[in-house]
């Protein structure tokens, strides 16, 4: 008996499915999905990363979202919000002061000074400080003391905040203008102590403030937040001008000094490897 081919090939061929000679099979291969990593408690667009994400490192100490709404520092996550409170009590004042140099522009200070208390307000705003005075003092008999132990107190809240200081820029350098009035403030956050003050202020008060408590402000401020600083007046007329444009040129340099530089990675920024107090 002669077998056609078609016939041969379905005796010799294994039992298969029978598929039609001449139909086309799909064939699917499916790979793996790459591995996912995630991590608790993170914003969602920040959840999902895969192998090749989790290699990535991001130098230093900032981690942003691309629409920059989270920021997170090595020394943020290390050591937490960077807070100094400070409580100073004397026979001639009570003073309390918090302030968070991470914070937002909140001011919240009753010192019984009013144009003190507006001049912290500046602070405040322009530094994007939080920053929380109170303080009683023996102001019947003039603002000397309750100014001088404000800035006492308030020096010592930032050096407290500052820590050892690593990752930040350190230095500190603007020129405000408000009107006619034009200051420059230069600073170092060193350990070091130092001012220099060139402003000539044309009358002896503004309202009931005494405009010699200026410098005593800063001289105090200095001495214990151990910062060197310079106040240079480059023009300027009236005196609510001149110490107000002080005050916003101070905040803005202090902003500037206390900021983290990407570039730093967490170092001190200091050649001798440590910025000290003392």
């Amino acid at each position: 008996m002669e077998l056609s081919a078609p016939a041969t090939a379905r005796l010799l061929s294994p039992k298969s499915p029978s598929f039609p000679l001449n139909s086309r099979v799909r064939v699917s291969y499916r790979t793996p999905k790459s591995t996912t990593f995630r991590r608790p408690n993170l914003p969602r667009n920040l959840r999902k990363s895969t192998f090749m994400d989790s290699q990535r490192i991001t130098p230093c100490a900032s981690v942003a979202e691309n629409n920059g709404s989270t920021t997170l520092t090595a020394s943020q996550v290390d050591s937490g919000a960077r807070i100094g409170e400070v409580k100073r009590v004397t026979k001639e004042t009570n003073v309390s002061v918090k302030i968070n140099l991470d914070g937002s522009g909140i001011a919240d200070s009753s010192t019984g000074i009013s144009f003190l208390d507006h001049m912290l307000d500046q602070l405040a705003s322009h530094g994007l400080l939080d920053v929380h005075v109170k303080a009683t003092g023996d102001i019947h008999i003039d603002d000397h003391h309750t100014n001088e132990d404000v800035a006492l107190a308030i020096g010592t809240a930032l050096l407290k905040a500052l820590g050892d200081r690593k990752g930040i820029y350190r230095f500190g350098d603007f020129s405000a203008p408000l009107d006619e009035a034009l200051i420059h403030v230069s600073l170092d956050l060193s350990g070091r102590p130092h001012l220099n003050y060139d402003l000539q202020i044309p009358t002896q008060r503004v309202g009931t403030y005494d405009t010699q408590l200026v410098e005593h402000f800063f001289q105090s401020l200095v001495n214990t937040s151990g910062m060197t600083l310079h106040i240079r007046q480059l023009a300027g007329r009236n005196s609510h001008h001149i110490i107000e444009a002080t005050f916003k040129a101070f905040a803005r340099a202090l902003r500037q000094a206390t900021e983290y530089d990407p570039r730093r990675l967490g170092s001190v920024p200091s050649s001798k490897g440590v910025l000290s107090r003392s």
